[in-house]
């Protein structure tokens, strides 16, 4: 076997059985080995069909070659003709201008400052506690129909 397989060599070979894991791929005189679906093409594989069919002939790359358990690793991904690199894009500095600055530099007030504003403080004890027992009655409202939901 070692004759004719050397590791690093790119040969074809026909496309025998298709797995979930991979393909069996004869290399010819009753040799044969594995492409893993990992293997397969430079993209994600989700279904091997989708790119090699039973019958085809495809060029593979021999990865390793096991003497010992008669397991030969290939790769189709790797004998495939490197793809052209493309030009990273040049991001080119921008200022922008009074003008176009985004709404959030725009305002004037944000939001937030609404509820950060000092309110008008009641006169007495009383007028405190009303005030207080109103948002804690409206705060417990909430919170029983948040739980009322979960139920």
């Amino acid at each position: 076997m070692s004759e004719k397989v050397q590791v690093g060599s790119v040969v074809e070979g026909k496309v025998l059985r298709i797995k979930p894991f991979g393909a069996i791929v004869s290399l010819g005189d009753k040799t044969q080995g594995l492409v893993h679906i990992s293997q397969i093409a430079n993209s994600f594989v989700q279904d091997i069909n989708e790119h090699i069919a039973v019958g085809d002939i495809v060029k593979v790359k021999i990865l390793s070659v096991d003497e010992a358990s008669n397991k030969i690793s290939l790769s189709i991904r790797e004998a495939l003709p490197t793809p052209p690199k493309t030009a990273k894009p040049h991001f080119e500095k921008k200022f922008r201008s009074k003008e176009q600055k985004s709404n959030y530099e725009n305002r004037t007030m944000r939001p937030a400052d609404d509820y950060f504003k000092p309110q008008a403080a009641p006169s007495d004890f009383e007028d405190k506690m009303k005030d207080w027992l109103k948002q804690s009655n409206e705060r417990q409202a909430g919170l029983n129909k948040r739980a009322n939901k979960r139920s």
